[in-house]
């Protein structure tokens, strides 16, 4: 397995995304350690081997040093850190005050920052590395959840400079995320008949499994990404079809052109 021997931490990695990072790690052969502030319902394991769980607040800058200098002290090294942890509520801007978005950007790109910081000197030694999970609401109008965009955004451009800051002894990606189907995906697409007309706007035609992340993370935390850094990996099964093609009548005869593809503007 090739990432035998290895030591990777995944934030947040008890349930849903995180929890699909964490077995690929293991699958892969890493030591693997995982956090979150509750205990999973039951271990993360993959073929036989589970992950090792520590209660941890990342927005407590000491205990996220405490629990990060645990695991290297433990295993003796640190290769990895993903920084999965993260999340929102649905809210419009109006409807809630602006200390209530500061929480939202405080986990979502303060947090991976201050993980980041005291797994530094623990990545530098290994020669390792840092993926940030990012998101397609990073990049583009995020309505209800303007704050996480925002900071999505931000840890997208964070990864960026510290990937040049950081250089040549860690490398750090962003694996940017599109819509994944986990056990909490109904609180966000409805029943099995939204998820699947949800799925159906995905070239790919179906949402994302948290292992499809989980084999992305192993890429950009194994060898074969040794020349990879400041990059910024989609996973989004091909992206969202523009709503303006399925608006514009200029392709379906409406126009009396007879239906044929227009060339575009200038052409």
């Amino acid at each position: 397995m090739e990432l035998k021997g290895r030591v990777v931490v995944v934030t947040g990695g008890t349930r849903g995304v995180g929890a699909g990072i964490a077995r690929s790690f293991l699958a892969a052969g890493a030591e693997v350690a995982v956090c979150a502030r509750r205990p999973p319902d039951r271990p993360v394991a993959r073929d036989g081997r589970e992950a090792a769980f520590t209660s941890v607040d990342l927005r407590e800058p000491a205990a996220v040093r405490e629990f990060l200098d645990g695991v290297a002290g433990r295993y003796g090294r640190l290769d990895c850190l993903v920084n999965n942890a993260g999340g929102t509520p649905y809210r419009l801007l109006g409807e809630g005050g602006a200390e209530r978005h500061a929480r939202v950007l405080a986990l979502n790109l303060v947090a991976p920052m201050t993980a980041s910081l005291a797994a530094h000197p623990w990545l530098r030694e290994s020669r390792g590395s840092v993926v940030m999970i990012g998101s397609v609401s990073g990049t583009r109008p995020s309505p209800g959840t303007a704050a996480y965009g925002a900071a999505k955004a931000g840890l997208e451009s964070l990864a960026r400079s510290m990937a040049v800051e950081w250089a040549p002894e860690v490398r750090v990606n962003s694996l940017v995320l599109g819509m994944v189907r986990t056990e909490l995906a109904h609180l966000h697409y409805g029943d099995a008949a939204g998820v699947a007309a949800v799925a159906a706007t995905v070239p790919l035609g179906r949402l994302a499994e948290p292992a499809d992340v989980g084999e992305a993370a192993v890429f950009l935390a194994s060898d074969r990404a040794a020349y990879v850094s400041g990059a910024s990996l989609l996973v989004h099964g091909g992206g969202e079809r523009p709503a303006f093609l399925d608006a514009a009548t200029a392709d379906r005869g409406e126009t009396g052109g007879g239906g044929g593809r227009p060339g575009g503007p200038g052409v």
